[in-house]
C-alpha cells in the first residue's frame, strides 16, 4: 500500500516562498512519476507540476511556470515543490500524487494512482 505525506504548507505573504515536500512509503519510489495538484475553495483540482520517475523530464502549469521548481530525491523517497513569488491566487490545498509510469510525466489528475492528504498553502496580500 502506497502512502503519501505532504508537508511544508503554511501562511506566507505575497511575494514570499514556500517549499512543499511529499514522502512516499510502502513501495519503490523510483517506480512512480510524481505530480503536484492544488484545489482552491469552490474550484476543481488543478495540475501544478509533475516530474518523471528519473527526474529526466518535468512539466508545469502556466500559472506557476517560472516561479516554481519541482525536484525529487529517489534516495529519500521525496518529491519537492519550491514555490517562489507567491500570489494570493496560489492559495489552495496542495496535493501530491503518484503514478506508475515508465517514462515521462502526467498532468491529468484522474490518471494518478495514489494521493496524499494535502497541505494548506495560504498567501496573504
Amino acid at each position: 500500500q502506497v502512502h503519501l505525506v505532504e508537508s511544508g504548507g503554511g501562511l506566507v505573504q505575497a511575494g514570499g516562498s514556500l517549499k512543499l515536500s511529499c514522502e512516499l512509503s510502502g513501495r519503490t519510489f523510483s517506480n512512480y512519476a510524481m505530480g503536484w495538484f492544488r484545489q482552491a475553495p469552490g474550484k476543481e483540482r488543478e495540475f501544478v507540476a509533475a516530474i518523471s520517475r528519473g527526474a529526466v523530464s518535468s512539466g508545469y502549469a502556466d500559472s506557476i511556470k517560472g516561479r516554481s521548481f519541482i525536484s525529487r530525491d529517489n534516495a529519500k523517497n521525496t518529491v519537492t515543490l519550491q514555490m517562489n513569488s507567491l500570489k494570493p491566487e496560489d492559495t489552495a490545498v496542495y496535493y501530491c500524487a503518484a503514478k506508475v509510469l515508465t517514462t515521462g510525466w502526467e498532468r491529468w489528475a484522474n490518471l494518478y494512482d495514489y494521493w496524499g492528504q494535502g497541505t494548506q498553502v495560504t498567501v496573504s496580500s
